[in-house]
């Protein structure tokens, strides 16, 4: 294989020279990992003992990675993790804060359900643009923006839709959607190639896990106190 890989020739068709200087790479090689172990040098050398803790990973995670799982468990896990597979929604919504629960809150959500808000027939009802939001943004922005507690509320809401109030620290909440395109689940033809990549890395996550519990078992290190 050495051979192959530096002369692009079978080993059959190599020279003798050829044969000699490979063989004679690996004697050299060979000679230096046993005066490397001698010298302990993979417990010194963060370089080798990276490259120590990388090899032992693909070998861990080699049968994940070189099995192929059949359609049916890509099925089940696709069907387990719908979440993953779908398309990223959109939405445009308004947050309005008021400073207390009312009678003003009520006719500012009855006002929202037949028209469009605006600056002035928010302040007419005493609230204000909390300014967190109004731009489209996907889901994970607008979560962002909004916390999870308000986004909670909007994700619900039809285009249109006004929320009943949120009571938060800062005042009265009320949310008005503009436009919501919720998220829709990808077919799994069209999802496929994640669903594998997924299924691939979590049997390598299991997999791993696995051994470094078993290795801990038997493994003999001691944590010196002032690190625990």
């Amino acid at each position: 294989m050495q051979v192959q890989s530096l002369y692009n020739v079978e080993f059959s068709h190599a020279t003798r020279e050829q044969r000699q200087k490979v063989l004679n790479d690996m004697i050299r090689e060979e000679l230096f990992v046993q005066r490397g172990r001698e010298l302990d040098v993979a417990s010194t050398d963060p370089d080798v003992r990276n490259a120590l803790v990388n090899a032992v990973e693909l070998e861990i995670a080699s049968d994940a990675i070189t099995s192929q799982p059949t359609e049916s468990a890509l099925r089940s896990y696709y069907q387990a993790h719908p979440e993953r597979y779908a398309s990223e929604g959109i939405m445009t919504v308004e947050d309005y804060v008021f400073s207390a629960n009312g009678a003003a809150v009520s006719q500012a959500i009855d006002a929202l359900k037949i028209q469009v808000p605006s600056p002035d027939l928010i302040a007419r009802f005493g609230g204000k643009s909390s300014g967190k939001v109004g731009d489209e943004e996907f889901y994970f922005a607008a979560k962002i923006h909004l916390g999870d507690r308000l986004f909670e509320a909007a994700r619900g809401l039809p285009q249109g839709g006004a929320s009943a109030p949120i009571e938060m620290p800062d005042g009265i909440h009320v949310l008005y959607m503009q436009k919501n395109v919720k998220p829709a689940l990808l077919d799994f033809a069209a999802a496929r190639d994640k669903v594998l990549s997924d299924f691939r890395n979590e049997r390598i996550r299991h997999l791993t896990t696995g051994d470094e519990a078993f290795l801990r078992k038997r493994a003999n290190i001691r944590v010196a106190d002032d690190l625990r």
